[in-house]
């Protein structure tokens, strides 16, 4: 009963050449606890991609992991990811994550060397290969501002891209100020608008934000208009464009 127990997945799927490990295309939906008893305490790679995972809890026993594919699932959130402290490289490519926020957050508590780390694909990461009609470069650009400013100094690419010197010290400027917020519309599931979310006064959110007009202090049907009667009525006889009206014209 207890091999029965420990063999909770599909072992002819299980590929293991020394400490790297793969195990894909078999719609788990949580990684198999009896994986690490087949591939290693010891593993330093495991590629997880192309399954249903909704959890990786059972992470935790890979304490040494220092390369994590987790491609293609159905992930909405990073809460159930343990620490892996010796991680340098986190695919999350295509699942189904949404708060990019605390998903940046999370890696950055769980893996603080992380060098690699790749969210494209997912519906809160604003790049304009799976978001075209939603998202544009200056999105996508701000993402990866906030995403370097958010993520451990040992990061040195972000999705397919090798973070330059330029972009790290921008991260360091600005990229406090660079945190998206999705903005679902009632119309349409798909019209989605990115607005930076500014913690102080910033010339970015100044600059998308000022208006030389007035603020409201009154909606629409909170008027003051009136009307009445006045006492003079201007004829416009002595206009100066009547100079060039003759009587007959009137």
């Amino acid at each position: 009963m207890a091999a029965e127990k420990q063999q909770d997945f599909n072992r002819s799927a299980l590929t293991v050449d020394g400490e790297r490990a793969w195990y894909t295309g078999q719609r788990a939906e949580r990684v198999p606890g009896g994986l690490v008893r087949l591939v290693g305490y010891d593993c330093v790679s495991l590629d997880l991609s192309y399954n249903e995972l909704t959890s990786v809890t059972a992470l935790k026993e890979f304490s040494r992991l220092e390369e994590l594919i987790l491609d293609n699932n159905r992930l909405r959130d990073l809460k159930t990811l343990p620490s892996l402290p010796c991680l340098t490289t986190l695919s999350l490519n295509n699942n189904k994550i949404l708060d990019i926020d605390s998903t940046l957050e999370k890696i950055r508590d769980c893996c603080p060397k992380v060098a690699y780390v790749s969210l494209l694909g997912n519906p809160g990461c604003p790049d304009q290969l799976t978001n075209p009609t939603s998202t544009d470069e200056d999105d996508y650009e701000r993402y990866r501002l906030y995403a370097i400013y958010v993520l451990p100094p040992s990061l040195r690419f972000l999705d397919s891209r090798a973070v330059t010197s330029s972009e790290r010290n921008e991260a360091q400027n600005r990229g406090r100020y660079s945190r998206m917020v999705k903005v679902h519309s009632n119309r349409s599931s798909n019209n989605i608008i990115t607005v930076p979310i500014p913690d102080e006064f910033d010339d970015a959110y100044f600059n998308i934000k000022y208006t030389p007009l007035p603020l409201p202090n009154r909606t629409p049907q909170d008027h003051r208009g009136a009307f009445g009667k006045c006492k003079y009525r201007y004829s416009g006889k002595n206009s100066e464009g009547n100079r060039f009206i003759s009587n007959n014209d009137l």
